[in-house]
């Protein structure tokens, strides 16, 4: 019975009647790989679905012209539309931007759900549960967070340090590979494989390797050799792009000891160099380095941070919070840190680092929006 009101519930969310909501068509996109399913309604009619490809943004237009006739809307009607924030970026949002639909895109974490152990899941639902929870945000709600949206150039600029991550975690991969297919016969070089010995120790070893594997691990020695190329290529694109003042906010950032090109570059193309925080609650959030209390009846514990944040920043943070303590030992951050975790066993020094990241981030915030440098941290020494 419970299970029946609950998709009772489900299903005509959408088709309540408010007068606050002004006359206007309301839709939702269920994004799929190889086809959407819109759904629309104007918040006093019960909702339309269609099923377009995927992309296919004359559909689309289409879509939105019966969904006003159905609605008997006039054609100067505002339409408001959501999607979740997932694999086909930030495309879709701009073309509609520029047909004139004010669309948001919405955290798929931040979207409220049903918490039994098993619920029904279909396109059809969640796009009917976009469509209320839209509604709701229009009457005044908060219901979901809302994804910053960045420029195309500021987007753009992320794919430098994101394939850079991936061709380096390409890298190991080939070369443990190699390793555990020479240990089949108890073969462990003494050289860095891929390194500017192995060719030389390769030469020295290769008749001992049966044929097909020894044409699988040359197969490896070429891929790792590419991926090599490619990473050095990228290093010597970005060293340029410094030494010719091109990045300013990444040599500004690296010129505080403990933190390097790599770590700079990827904290300003993933987080300062584009967004505006009002206050360091709004950094910690985007971080993920919120905190998440529990305080309820008689419980009261903290679940930890709620890590929802930018992964790819939060996780560097935390690295270089490592390095922070040892390279700026005098600092204010770092002595915070030894007066409250120091002394403590290793899980309270965990504990702590994030607290440290937590806190890291908000200096650099600090140093590259105002130019205040953190309490005792010292810069690098200028290079003659």
């Amino acid at each position: 019975m419970a299970k029946e009101m609950e998709m009772s519930i489900t299903q005509t969310a959408p088709q309540v009647k408010d007068t606050a909501i002004s006359p206007a068509l309301y839709m939702s996109f269920e994004l799929g790989d190889k086809s959407w399913k819109v759904t629309a309604s104007d918040g006093r009619h019960g909702p339309s679905r269609y099923n377009v490809d995927a992309g296919d943004t004359a559909a689309v237009a289409h879509c939105i012209g019966k969904a006003r006739e159905r609605c008997k809307l006039e054609p100067q009607a505002r339409v408001h539309s959501c999607y979740e924030a997932g694999r086909d970026g930030w495309w879709l949002h701009r073309w509609l931007v520029e047909q004139g639909v004010d669309n948001i895109v919405v955290d798929s974490s931040s979207i409220e759900v049903n918490r039994h152990a098993r619920r029904a899941k279909t396109d059809r639902l969640d796009g009917d549960k976009l469509l209320a929870m839209l509604l709701r945000h229009h009457r005044g709600e908060h219901v979901w967070g809302v994804v910053h949206e960045p420029t195309p150039e500021d987007e753009d600029a992320r794919r430098t340090h994101r394939e850079f991550a991936r061709l380096t975690q390409e890298r190991t991969s080939h070369t443990n590979r190699i390793g555990a297919l020479l240990g089949l016969h108890n073969l462990r070089p003494h050289v860095i494989i891929g390194g500017r010995d192995w060719a030389r120790w390769w030469e020295r070893n290769w008749e001992l390797i049966p044929p097909l594997l020894r044409a699988e691990i040359e197969r490896e020695c070429a891929r790792l050799t590419l991926v090599k190329q490619q990473v050095k290529m990228i290093e010597a694109q970005r060293r340029q792009e410094l030494a010719d003042g091109k990045q300013p906010l990444v040599a500004k950032l690296a010129l505080l000891r403990a933190i390097g090109p790599k770590g700079a570059w990827v904290l300003v193309k993933e987080l300062f160099g584009w967004r505006h925080f009002a206050n360091r609650r709004e950094l910690a959030g985007c971080l993920g380095l919120s905190p998440t209390p529990y305080d309820s009846g008689g419980r009261q514990i903290e679940q930890g941070i709620s890590k929802a944040g930018n992964k790819r920043a939060r996780t560097l943070l935390i690295e270089l919070a490592w390095s922070w303590l040892r390279l700026q030992p005098e600092s204010a951050l770092s002595q915070w840190f030894n007066r409250r975790f120091a002394a403590g066993g290793k899980r309270m020094r965990r504990v702590g680092i994030v607290a440290l990241a937590r806190r890291l981030g908000i200096a650099l915030w600090r140093y590259l929006e105002h130019g205040e440098i953190p309490a005792g941290a010292s810069l690098k020494p200028a290079a003659a």
